[in-house]
């Protein structure tokens, strides 16, 4: 008898627009109402779709790609447990699509490659702020020249602030391996920005 009391107050009164995404998910799931769902999907469509033009750089590429994953969220919707963020849960099944798909289509094999386990950390730091405080166009343009796997790792430590230990879990590799990763990934960004704008 809950539920349906539930449902009526949510869509009387627009509540449900509201509602943290954890409550959209666990009325969706009661309901099976698809207007949960679809509250769902226009929070985050915008978003997925962003992340994948990135990575991918392909505008046809990336609505596909968007459509997936949303498939995939809405498939595995029961099985999120909760114990992240739901936008991080989001995230982690948008890079993940990304990557497989460079490395099938794309042959990037190395994206992520274990090299970085084995190779001697000879990189020095490059502070967060070196990247958090460029302007936005410059850091774009960046981001967009430096390797896919180095824009992703970057894009889900900086952008999404996910911890290292939920980047550890997307990619599947050690904490230690993820720390080397972005470090040297702010390094080529840094390179990179010092090779187009250091005449600017």
């Amino acid at each position: 008898m809950k539920t349906p009391s539930i449902q009526r107050k949510s869509l009387g009164n627009q509540g449900h627009n509201k509602m943290p995404d954890n409550e959209l998910i666990q009325v969706y799931l009661k309901t099976q109402s698809s207007v949960y769902f679809s509250l769902l999907y226009k929070r985050y469509s915008g978003k997925v779709y962003s992340k994948c033009i990135s990575l991918l750089k392909d505008e046809t590429l990336a609505q596909d790609a968007t459509q997936d994953i949303f498939t995939k969220i809405f498939l595995n919707l029961a099985k999120f447990s909760e114990r992240s963020k739901f936008s991080t849960w989001v995230y982690s099944i948008t890079y993940n699509y990304c990557i497989d798909f460079l490395r099938r289509k794309k042959k990037e094999k190395n994206l992520f490659s274990d090299e970085i386990e084995r190779v001697p950390d000879v990189v020095e730091e490059v502070p967060d702020t070196y990247l958090l405080e460029m302007e936005v166009a410059r850091l774009k343009k960046v981001l967009n020249t430096i390797p896919p796997g180095d824009r992703a790792i970057l894009l889900m430590k900086y952008s999404d602030e996910m911890s290292i230990k939920e980047i550890a879990g997307v990619l599947d590799k050690s904490e230690s391996a993820i720390k080397m990763k972005i470090k040297r990934a702010k390094h080529k960004a840094q390179k990179v920005y010092k090779e187009i704008f250091s005449n600017n």
